[in-house]
């Protein structure tokens, strides 16, 4: 699977770093780029493109109302040297956020994400409509249970194994909690502390740095509180 990207950034240097990474990256194929968003525009419209690698404050039209123009958004990635519009991107829907300078290694990290959600995206129109999705989980060294993403509440890491909590039933797997979350689609499930991962539309309340799913509340961790708060939100409204 290939992504088609396009660049936009009124920083030559940006662009060069930008390009550099992707002519590295096995997958990733640059269409074009722009050094200004309203000229950009036409092009967006116009052509099938799937990621999008964006600044924010660019002359005449930023990155974020650039973004809220687009009827037809493709995955975007922002690249800004500001921290302070994390939060209203995110409600955009981007994939990653990067804080320039960019290491190749973060650039890496939020590609793979894109990658991800295209394959779920393609998966998603491959199924029929009423098919429940689900996951096969090893519960013991001989059986294999099949379990329905729709059922499960939340999943909690227990070093080398986790738990996973479902409507009707609890499963003790010898996985971590990272590489499962990972196989997960991330429109339906979010890791919100480095011990939990919940699904998103079974959150009932969220109260300060907590949310509550059932009887049971989770607490969300710091480093992950905006991301957090802005998807379930975003995802409810």
């Amino acid at each position: 699977m290939d992504l088609k990207c396009v660049i936009i950034d009124d920083e030559p240097l940006a662009i060069n770093v930008i390009k550099n990474y992707i002519s590295q990256t096995k997958g990733l194929h640059l269409l074009s780029s722009f050094n200004n968003a309203t000229e950009s525009i036409d092009y967006i419209r116009s052509n099938e493109i799937d990621l999008l690698f964006l600044d924010i404050n660019m002359p005449l039209l930023d990155g974020l109302n650039l973004l809220k123009s687009i009827p037809k958004k493709p995955l975007t990635i922002i690249t800004t040297a500001h921290e302070e519009f994390a939060v209203e991107s995110y409600e955009l829907d981007v994939v990653d956020y990067l804080v320039k300078p960019i290491s190749f290694h973060r650039f890496i990290m939020a590609v793979n994400k894109a990658f991800k959600i295209k394959e779920y995206q393609q998966r998603d129109d491959q199924k029929p409509h009423n098919e429940r999705a689900y996951i096969f989980l090893k519960i013991d060294k001989k059986k294999m249970k099949k379990i329905y993403l729709d059922e499960i509440l939340s999943i909690e890491s227990l070093g080398d194994y986790i738990k996973i909590n479902t409507s009707s039933n609890k499963y003790i797997v010898h996985q971590t909690l990272t590489s499962f979350t990972d196989e997960l689609p991330p429109e339906k499930f979010i890791r919100i502390h480095r011990s939990y991962t919940i699904s998103i539309d079974k959150v009932e309340t969220v109260e300060g740095n907590s949310i509550e799913i059932g009887d049971i509340r989770y607490p969300i961790g710091r480093s992950y509180i905006n991301g957090v708060k802005s998807t379930i939100f975003k995802e409810n409204e």
